[in-house]
């Protein structure tokens, strides 16, 4: 049987292909066609919407062009994308923007229109038309070029960069939310730790990769059937060397099967965003060091990412993160060790990068300066010597780069807009 990682990794393949869904228009095309060729009756459509075959072999032929035409400039909008995104914005954006269902939607639309065409032609004789089927293939050209529309009205808006953080960090922000829940409603009963249990078996991982995502649950189960404890001493988004340690199996009443754990473990060839909020994290950061770079020199749109970023910062920051999680089968009894960034961890990828390459920019630092001052009035207290220790870097680097005294006061005053808002004293 697939393993669970094998299937993890093909739902992955089928989420950022852009030619299954292209296909199954063709197919569904294919079929309508023939159901509309043995629905078209004596009776139906009225008179006024028959057609002779030499009008409906040019309607339907020239369907099939543009079709064909419209596939070509779609094709060239998405080689457009992959451009701007790689350039501009971050090349892990891409593994996102894979995955939108209006730009599949229009290309199986596409696809469809042309096979539904195409079918129906083959059908015309000299006293035989397929009226009901010319008339449908007008209604999804029409159907056809209403989405074209929308789809560059939304990609001509939603290319923007802060648009692109917005969309990133509620991703984000979602991965983060259910991660929580699960691992809340599968802690041990009444908080109870996990102790050394046994011998300890090491399974290593076969191939190399880097850790996509957990069944958790088939974790646990699997844990619970052997009546031991598994440690997965890796974070969700490292890297494991072909060989490297990927589960700790702890006690246990019978050997645990090594195939059976590491296919519960799924690796790949990078990152993803379905278990891994931090993978969003880093997306938003891209973006905000790709405008601060020499070559692009736009603080303003740095700017504006450390807005989603400080919404992002503000709901991990509110809850504690322990850096390390334990989970329990049915009977409250640990099973599942894994390890986790804790608040320092998401602070750092947060803010350090953005602080070393926008140390010059004054919009870069009032805007940290105000993210971070925000954070220490929000945030619970054991979150704040953290914000502090970065608070401080920020003041230290504005020192070394601002040496002129006035430059540097400026500099040094918080300010959510970067340059234009109301300024504050620094605290």
């Amino acid at each position: 049987m697939m393993s669970w990682a094998s299937r993890f990794r093909l739902r992955q393949y089928a989420k950022s292909s852009l030619w299954i869904v292209p296909l199954c228009g063709i197919a569904l095309g294919v079929i309508l066609a023939e159901c509309a060729v043995a629905a078209d009756g004596a009776d139906w459509p009225p008179s006024g919407w028959r057609y002779s075959a030499t009008t409906a072999s040019g309607v339907l032929s020239a369907i099939v062009g543009a079709m064909v035409a419209l596939l070509g400039f779609v094709v060239t909008i998405g080689v457009l994308v992959i451009q701007q995104a790689t350039g501009a914005l971050s090349p892990r954006y891409m593994r996102l923007w894979y995955r939108d269902r209006l730009q599949k939607t229009v290309l199986a639309t596409f696809t469809g229109t042309f096979a539904f065409a195409f079918s129906l032609l083959r059908s015309i004789e000299s006293n035989s038309v397929p009226d009901l089927g010319v008339t449908l293939a007008g209604a999804a050209v029409s159907v056809s070029l209403v989405l074209l529309l929308v789809y560059l009205n939304r990609f001509t808006h939603n290319l923007r960069p802060v648009a692109i953080a917005d969309l990133v960090g509620r991703m984000g922000e979602s991965v983060f939310a259910r991660g929580l829940t699960e691992v809340r409603r599968s802690a041990p009963h009444g908080g109870e730790s996990v102790a050394s249990r046994g011998t300890v078996t090491l399974v290593r991982s076969p191939r190399g990769g880097a850790i996509q995502a957990f069944n958790t649950a088939g974790l646990v189960a699997a844990a619970a059937r052997y009546d031991c404890t598994l440690v997965v001493p890796y974070l969700i988004g490292d890297y494991v060397p072909p060989g490297g340690i990927l589960v700790e199996v702890h006690g246990g009443t019978s050997a645990a099967d090594p195939q059976l754990l590491t296919g519960l473990i799924a690796l790949g060839a990078e990152r993803t965003i379905d278990q891994d909020p931090a993978f969003a994290m880093r997306v938003l950061v891209d973006i905000a060091i790709r405008a601060l770079s020499p070559a692009v020199n736009d603080p303003t749109t740095a700017v504006q990412v450390l807005n989603h970023i400080e919404s992002f910062l503000s709901i991990v920051g509110s809850t504690t993160l322990p850096g390390r999680y334990v989970m329990a089968d049915d009977r409250g009894r640990p099973r599942l060790v894994l390890q986790g960034r804790d608040w320092e961890d998401f602070l750092q990828l947060a803010v350090s990068e953005i602080r070393d390459y926008g140390a010059t920019s004054v919009q870069v630092c009032r805007r940290l300066h105000a993210l971070l001052d925000d954070l220490l009035d929000a945030l619970p207290p054991p979150q704040r010597p953290a914000v502090q220790a970065e608070l401080d870097l920020l003041r230290q680097s504005v020192e070394r780069n601002f040496t002129d005294p006035a430059s540097r006061a400026v500099a040094q005053r918080p300010d959510r807009q970067g340059i234009g808002g109301r300024a504050r004293s620094p605290q």
